[in-house]
Parts: structure tokens; C-alpha cells; sequence
């Protein structure tokens, strides 16, 4: 069972820079035809959403969340258009550690999951499109 390496691996609970080292490993294999396309796009790893995000997504709780994709998909911009912002993932520390807790799953693939799902989103599909995708696989 990947979860008593992880723990032992680390001896405490993964950290910031754990978890953000565990997304980098996870975009390095993405196959670099798609990678190319977040190449722009801000990877941050934070313990919580902040309040704004609560109050945004109508969350009743911190742990509600795994992670966000802030930004204007890859359906939406246009070559003419100047970029408002940097797109942002957003990985909740806390919230997928206590899944992963809940879960047993190995944790890097938590990981993995939740920034190929946020991917998605940049990607412009749908929280419907990526789980019908993930059914037929």
C-alpha cells in the first residue's frame, strides 16, 4: 500500500513545496503536445481557498474544494485579445490530503487527478465532459 511509504517518505504531513514538487513530477508527464498549452498557466499550491473563493463557488466548507482553475479556457481566447491575467491552478493542500486520508489512494496520484482535472478546465471542458471521459477509459 502506497499510503505507510508516503508517510514514511515524509514523517509528517506533505508540505507546500512537497505537494507543489508532486505537481511539477505530474505535468512533466503530460505528453508535451498538450503540456505546450500550460506552459503559461500558474501552478500555486495553497493550504485552503481563500474567503473570495468561498463566498464565489458558495462553498460550506474549506475542505469542499481539491482544486480551482482561474483563468479564460483555451475556447475562449482569442490571438487578438490582450491577457487580463495569468491563468492559475490552485491545488488545496489540506483538502486533498484529507480525501487522501479518506481514500487510501496513493497520494501523488490525488495529485495527479485533481491537476489533470484543473487542467481540463483550462482546457475548456466541462465537469461533465472530463467524468464522462474518465467513465470510458
Amino acid at each position: 500500500m502506497a499510503r505507510p511509504n508516503l508517510l514514511h517518505r515524509y514523517g509528517a504531513p506533505p508540505t507546500i513545496e512537497d505537494m507543489e514538487a508532486m505537481a511539477r513530477e505530474a505535468l512533466s508527464a503530460i505528453p508535451v503536445q498538450l503540456r505546450r498549452f500550460v506552459e503559461n498557466v500558474a501552478i500555486r499550491v495553497e493550504d485552503f481557498p481563500d474567503d473570495e473563493t468561498m463566498d464565489e463557488m458558495d462553498l460550506e466548507s474549506h475542505f469542499d474544494i481539491l482544486g480551482l482553475y482561474r483563468g479564460v479556457d483555451l475556447t475562449r481566447q482569442s490571438v487578438m485579445a490582450q491577457p487580463q491575467d495569468i491563468d492559475q491552478i490552485y491545488l488545496y493542500r489540506r483538502p486533498i490530503l484529507d480525501y487522501w486520508c479518506e481514500s487510501e489512494e496513493d497520494l501523488t496520484r490525488v495529485v495527479r487527478h485533481v491537476l489533470i482535472h484543473e487542467i481540463g478546465h483550462h482546457f475548456g471542458l466541462s465537469d461533465d465532459d472530463m467524468e464522462r471521459i474518465e467513465q470510458e477509459a
